[in-house]
């Protein structure tokens, strides 16, 4: 890209999908491929081992996220197993404006929310090849206790329910391989026209 013209608008790609589908290293794999950055979370939840602050979400307390709530610094807010997770819109904002497109690994409260702001946003939901292999990640990562395991399998179902009913998601991608689905993911990000994404004030 050359740095005498004009830059193309980046464009907005949300990533969503149920617990154990893989939705980060999608994610991050496709900054990798793309121009494209991966928008950083916060959260109200503690760190999983290997998380790092800033890396992987910014970890604030409680009253923290409430502030920046409230302050309209995030673009989107849910609460998920009980933690407040939230995107900066700053950090969008910069992206989209620098012709950066910017990849939000977000549940389908805050896809929701994005598209209501930013109608152009390309939504993505990426759906487990089977019940059993989806358990078999969540159990692998070894990092929840068992009834949270329980609660986010039971939850799966309806999460996909929802996105389904939702009309949020412009497409769904079922992750059967990693290597080919995230081609697939960064095939259909580029197969849709850029068009101006709206700055929200």
């Amino acid at each position: 890209m050359t740095t005498n013209s004009k830059p193309t608008t980046g464009r907005v790609v949300v990533i969503s999908g149920p617990s154990g589908v893989g939705k980060s290293t999608i994610c991050h794999r496709l900054c990798d491929l793309l121009p494209a950055e991966f928008s950083v979370s916060v959260t109200t939840r503690k760190p999983r081992p290997g998380e790092k602050n800033s890396r992987d979400y910014h970890y604030v307390a409680p009253d923290e996220f409430a502030r920046m709530d409230k302050a309209g610094e995030l673009l989107e807010t849910a609460q998920v197993y009980g933690h407040q997770y939230g995107t900066p819109l700053k950090a969008v904002q910069q992206a989209v404006r620098e012709g950066r497109s910017i990849i939000l690994e977000i549940d389908i409260q805050g896809c929701i929310q994005v598209r209501r702001k930013m109608p152009d946003a390309v939504a993505i939901f990426l759906l487990p090849p089977t019940p059993e292999a989806q358990k078999q990640r969540i159990v692998g990562r070894n990092t929840d206790p068992a009834e949270a395991i329980r609660e986010r399998l039971a939850k799966a179902d309806g999460e996909i329910r929802f996105a389904n009913e939702s009309g949020c998601y412009d497409h769904f991608v079922v992750n059967d391989d990693l290597e080919n689905t995230v081609q697939s993911v960064r095939d259909l990000i580029l197969s849709r026209p850029t068009r101006s994404q709206p700055a929200i004030a």
